[in-house]
């Protein structure tokens, strides 16, 4: 016959066991109530850099229309600085709960892992990328009084000797000077580059032709081309553009030559799972509405579909080929 005190002590185990089966039940069944919760309150997308710039538009658009599948405001806070570090810097250090995010860009994620010895974050292993949001060829542009009509014209002039021909750009180790780098490399002869404080006075000097060329975003060039203030001779990408369908590839030309400035939504990279899903969910949502793609369309972006797998391998791939420019243009930031 069974003492008390065993009696007892079953009783307890029993118990303990119905409550690990409880506690393991709503742990199992928290995960989902999580995901319909996020998000429960606003969320800030930074741009890590200035208003009005093309990050900054492409910011508003996808902030804007995220507010409705999240059901949450997406309020866009310019933290602009050092080529976009600061604002990138801040939300790789920022809670990790799915509510900061940054609009990256081939620059902050790409270029900077080799302009700068001392990157603060590292573009890989610091986020957790979300969706790619577009990207944009650069166009290479004249004054509208240039001689030049054409790269090939370009190339002509770059090899003359004693010819100076100079190509402007919002910066060193912008994706601006490294197209004018890979311009010089493909098609020889000596161009001279000239960095600016920001793109738009850089466009200033290259209207009023003095500096020769430089490589912009269509949505900024393409108002001054139909103007007649400006010229375009060739597009970055390796396929004409879509704002611009009648300027040729610098690639037709024969050359080697594909680049292109990218945005990509990323969070900090410890953020939970449930919420990086809801997140790339309303992401995909708006990115599939064509309200949304005409408006990117009007800042010069075109859509790329890329699975959540597939973004990581493309930034890896992106730092490697940039870092090979910057390398050769001997850009570097202390």
């Amino acid at each position: 016959m069974m003492s008390l005190v065993t009696v007892m002590r079953r009783a307890q185990h029993r118990t303990a066991a119905c409550w690990g089966a409880v506690l393991l039940l709503a742990a199992t069944l928290a995960v989902p109530a999580h995901a319909q919760d996020f998000p429960s309150r606003a969320l800030k997308l930074v741009v890590p850099f200035g208003a009005g710039t093309t990050t900054d538009m492409v910011a508003r658009i996808v902030a804007e229309a995220l507010a409705k599948p999240l059901g949450q405001a997406v309020v866009v806070e310019n933290r602009a600085g050092a080529g976009g570090v600061i604002g990138s810097d801040q939300v790789a250090k920022s809670a990790a709960d799915g509510y900061t995010l940054v609009m990256g860009t081939v620059g902050t994620h790409a270029i900077n892992a080799s302009l700068y010895k001392k990157l603060p974050y590292d573009p890989i292993k610091d986020f957790a990328p979300i969706a790619f949001a577009g990207y944009t060829p650069t166009l290479l542009v004249v004054a509208a009084n240039s001689p030049l009509r054409s790269v090939k014209d370009l190339a002509a002039q770059a090899a003359r000797p004693g010819s100076h021909v100079s190509f402007a750009s919002a910066g060193n180790g912008t994706s601006g000077h490294l197209a004018g780098e890979l311009l010089k490399a493909r098609v020889g002869g000596e161009m001279v580059h000239v960095p600016y404080k920001e793109g738009a006075l850089a466009l200033t000097d290259v209207i009023g032709a003095q500096v020769q060329f430089m490589f912009y975003h269509p949505a900024a060039v393409l108002p001054h081309i139909k103007s007649g203030k400006l010229r375009a001779l060739g597009v970055s990408s390796a396929r004409r553009s879509a704002s611009a369908p009648e300027v040729p590839a610098i690639s037709e030309l024969g050359h080697d030559f594909d680049l292109v400035a990218w945005f990509m939504l990323y969070a900090p990279a410890a953020t939970p799972a449930p919420a990086l899903v809801r997140l790339r969910d309303a992401t995909a949502q708006v990115l599939a509405n064509p309200e949304v793609v005409a408006k990117l369309a009007s800042q010069g972006l075109e859509l790329r579909s890329m699975k959540p797998d597939e973004l990581t391998g493309f930034g890896r791939t992106e730092i490697a080929k940039w870092a090979e420019l910057v390398k050769r243009s001997g850009a570097q930031v202390d």
